[in-house]
């Protein structure tokens, strides 16, 4: 029999904020984290800005020595994982930790650390390499470390499937505590990927926004004048739980997990097909698992990555699945306020889906001034609405013709 899955808690860093607070109130109001770059020279790059983390102390969750040893995706990993288990109230111990696993996901791993060693193995030759070079590579050394540090010794797993990695990474959590293999999952994603060799490459493809005159508006998902997306860094994590482990302690619900839908275009390594059929199917399947009509769901948190055919692609599938009720439902991008999160988008659009439930608010599109007449559905542009929520979708396409699509529900005993 498959079991309830809830989420209890929640933690990220982000370029709005360093907590789950700061970035809801950012959120809430419309805010863009987006400005020009500050880790490097951007002199040479086409585009110049992004979403960066800010103004965050990685030395109140991690030694000195770590700072100098981990890459930051997994700094940031380490963070909002603390800081989710902390608002869940979870204490790891021996007669827990056997059941409880992780799966993070990441698009990209330790790319600024891969960077910088090849730059001293140029510079200096292969002595200088740091022997810590692979472990702040690889991309699942982000569930390790966290494994790591607070003794889950459950299930670990790390999904590698680009901007879907977040949303793929919960996905699993969920199924693997809902067929009893875990009773609590630690899950999302965290990725930076904001580096020379990122940018320039995302440039080479031509993917992300050139509009450098004015960062806060540069992420415009469903906007006709949308010139490509925005980079982003950051982590966002949920504690999963199986129902009766969290009434038993006592644990605060946010909402349930009750549907996910995993499909591949098979079409083209970056560019979804026409009308997207991969999304439709993604949503139909996370519809079908959670037992739900598609007139049962209120808000879709969409992709809305601000990019030309993603955004017109996901509003022709998100019309195929729900037909007459698409005009009736509400559909944002949170992307025009935090940039795209990679591999990090699904786990920080986890949370502000849960957080629409648990307030009933639904975040806003903001920089949504000439909105794209072929995107024509309610995407609450500039503001955001009061509304009762009682079941979320949130969708993640990625590179690979990856499609993630999660459904969260209210939590009625």
């Amino acid at each position: 029999m498959k079991r309830r899955v809830v989420i209890t808690g929640v933690g990220t860093v982000n370029p709005l904020g360093n907590c789950v607070s700061d970035t809801w109130e950012g959120i809430c109001a419309g805010k863009s984290g987006i400005a020009h770059i500050t880790k490097f020279d951007t002199s040479d790059l086409k585009t110049k800005i992004a979403g960066e983390v800010k103004n965050f102390d990685p030395l109140s969750f991690v030694t000195s020595k770590e700072v100098r040893r981990f890459d930051d995706f997994i700094i940031y990993a380490l963070a909002s994982a603390e800081m989710a288990l902390d608002d869940a109230g979870l204490i790891i111990d021996n007669r827990n930790s056997d059941r409880i696993g992780i799966i993070l996901g990441s698009g990209i791993g330790g790319i600024t650390t891969i960077e910088r060693e090849k730059e001293a193995l140029m510079k200096a030759g292969p002595k200088k390499i740091s022997p810590f070079m692979i472990p702040g590579a690889l991309a699942n050394l982000a569930a390790g470390t966290v494994a790591i540090k607070f003794g889950t010794r459950g299930p670990i797993s790390c999904a590698v499937t680009a901007c879907s990695a977040g949303n793929n990474a919960i996905g699993d959590a969920f199924r693997t505590i809902a067929y009893g293999f875990a009773d609590v999952m630690i899950s999302g994603g965290t990725e930076s990927a904001v580096s020379p060799l990122a940018v320039a490459a995302f440039n080479a493809m031509r993917a992300i926004s050139t509009r450098n005159d004015n960062p806060e508006a540069a992420s415009r998902p469903f906007d006709r004048n949308r010139d490509g997306f925005i980079m982003s860094d950051g982590c966002g994590i949920v504690i999963l739980e199986e129902l009766s482990f969290a009434l038993d302690r006592g644990a605060t619900i946010y909402a349930e997990v009750s549907g996910f839908g995993s499909t591949c275009d098979a079409y083209h390594i970056a560019a979804p097909p026409p009308g997207h059929p991969g999304a439709v199917r993604s949503m139909q399947l996370a519809l079908q698992e959670a037992g739900m009509d598609p007139s049962d769901i209120d808000y879709i948190n969409a992709h809305g990555t601000s990019t030309a055919l993603n955004d017109r692609y996901e509003i022709e599938a998100i019309k195929k699945v729900f037909g007459d009720h698409s005009r009736k439902l509400a559909v944002s991008s949170t992307k025009s306020m935090t940039g795209h999160l990679l591999g990090a988008a699904g786990g920080l659009e986890a949370i502000f889906s849960v957080k629409s439930i648990d307030d009933g608010i639904i975040p806003p599109t903001i920089n949504l001034d000439n909105p794209d007449p072929e995107c024509d559905l309610d995407l609450i542009p500039d503001t955001m609405r009061k509304q009762d929520i009682r079941t979320v979708m949130s969708n993640t396409f990625g590179f690979g013709g990856a499609n993630a699509v999660l459904v969260f529900k209210k939590f009625e005993e």
